[in-house]
């Protein structure tokens, strides 16, 4: 091969592992493959959401935050469930089951809710500790954002809207 030819196939090389390793830096990294169970004794994984987009959300009834963000995130879920969009509510280890059941009842909670007696879900999700934190995880089980504290619901609707209409 020619010096030129060489340069030339090296160059082609450099930027085919520059674009490999932006790809690989900028990707979205995978959920957690973990099974939530739902208050109703249902087991939903993470696998059996793919195809769906999905709010998952810490929280716990002593969490003054958590409280009041509760009817944004009910009529986000009543927004857009048609499209195929999925709400878990994880109430955090230290929640007493018995304070969290009275909680979905009194204030009829239409998406589903589990409890994390063993913090195993918080651990997995990188360690939750604060409340309220929220995921969303797109149709291919990728994490797309975290958010600490309370959503602001125009961001979240707007991201919501254009993780829906992906294939």
């Amino acid at each position: 091969m020619t010096k030129t030819g060489n340069l030339i196939l090296a160059a082609v090389v450099a930027i085919a592992v520059a674009f490999a390793g932006f790809a690989i830096w900028s990707a979205e990294p995978a959920a957690p493959e973990v099974t939530f169970v739902s208050i109703k004794g249902e087991r939903i994984t993470t696998e059996s959401l793919r195809g769906k987009v999905v709010l998952v959300n810490f929280w716990a009834t002593d969490c003054v935050t958590c409280i009041k963000e509760m009817p944004d995130i009910t009529a986000t879920y009543l927004k857009y469930r048609a499209r195929g969009f999925e709400t878990i509510a994880v109430a955090m280890r230290h929640d007493p089951p018995n304070y969290v059941l009275n909680y979905v009842e009194k204030n009829s909670l239409p998406f589903k809710v589990a409890l994390d007696p063993m913090g195993e879900l918080a651990k997995a999700f990188g360690e939750v500790k604060l409340t309220p934190t929220t995921f969303v995880i797109d149709k291919r089980g990728r994490l797309v954002t975290r958010i600490l504290g309370e959503p602001d619901f125009a961001k979240l609707h707007a991201l919501l809207e254009e993780k829906l209409r992906e294939t």
